[in-house]
């Protein structure tokens, strides 16, 4: 299988401060492995015999937004340019970042304690099964999965699919027994599973400017309608606007969420969302 090597500011600065060889994390920290870097005067040479010259080191060591990989002897952007600009962004883990938005917060935290906050309010348990509507890079499944659940998994677009396979904190997705990943926008994916099938649900969707028909009515009545009875739901809302506009997005999902017959319907100030229950 081939190795690929991954680069960020860190990695390049470490780097360009040492001479001959220098032992460095290759894998974005997902694990405590490190690589031997041999350290020239003028470039730097990988376990595989790849070589980068200074100079671009020096530019990745400046760029602090995004992650690089070596493959195959050559460098790339961990970037996709397609209907829009996606990229991995060099946070530990990292998140992903859609035409300049971050699809995790990472003021004050980091996306594996965003992500926790969100699990750990309906908490998932061994042998249940969640959803887990919107994938992105897959963390809210891999981290479920790990506390025994079955996880189906949904993401509707192809470039997050392909970042998230380059990722290495993404791979259990891929690799994972208990993960399912399906393609498709949830909105419709739901529409062809019975009644009753999951035990927790976790909607953590994209902003409402970008997928209003997700936070709708007739989404969520599809949400209670795949819960099992007593089942969880955690809805992450987020509160754009609210700071300067006084809207309370999540006053209006609290609402839908009620009137489709969800109870205990309350906010969790933490993950900034709401969680609810089916009776």
């Amino acid at each position: 299988m081939e190795e690929i090597y991954f680069l960020t500011f860190r990695e390049a600065r470490i780097i360009l401060l040492s001479r001959g060889e220098v032992r460095v994390n290759l894998d974005l920290r997902k694990t405590n492995r490190s690589h031997v870097v041999l350290v020239r005067e003028d470039k730097v040479v990988f376990p595989d015999g790849s070589e980068v010259k200074k100079d671009i080191l020096k530019r990745i060591a400046k760029d602090e937004n995004t992650v690089y990989f070596l493959s195959k002897g050559q460098l790339y952007k961990a970037a996709i340019a397609a209907e829009g600009f996606y990229k991995l962004v060099p946070t530990i883990p990292p998140t992903i970042e859609i035409n300049g938005i971050r699809m995790h917060r990472t003021k004050d935290t980091n996306p594996l304690k965003d992500t926790r906050s969100k699990v750990e309010a309906v908490n998932p348990r061994e042998g249940e099964f969640v959803l887990d509507t919107c994938m992105g890079l897959g963390y809210t499944a891999i981290e479920s999965a790990k506390r025994g659940a079955y996880v189906i998994t949904i993401e509707k677009d192809p470039n997050v699919i392909e970042l998230a396979r380059l990722n290495p904190w993404s791979r259990e997705v891929f690799t994972s027994q208990n993960i399912q990943l399906i393609q498709g926008d949830a909105f419709e994916v739901i529409k062809r599973f019975n009644d009753k099938s999951f035990d927790v649900i976790i909607h953590d969707p994209p902003r409402f400017s970008l997928a209003g028909h997700l936070y709708s009515e007739e989404f969520y009545a599809e949400l209670f309608r795949v819960l099992k009875p007593k089942g969880r739901l955690f809805h992450y809302v987020g509160n754009p606007g609210k700071k300067y506009r006084k809207k309370d997005l999540q006053r209006g999902v609290i609402e839908r969420l009620r009137k489709v017959g969800f109870k205990g319907v309350k906010r969790v100030e933490e993950a900034l969302g709401v969680v609810a229950l089916k009776p």
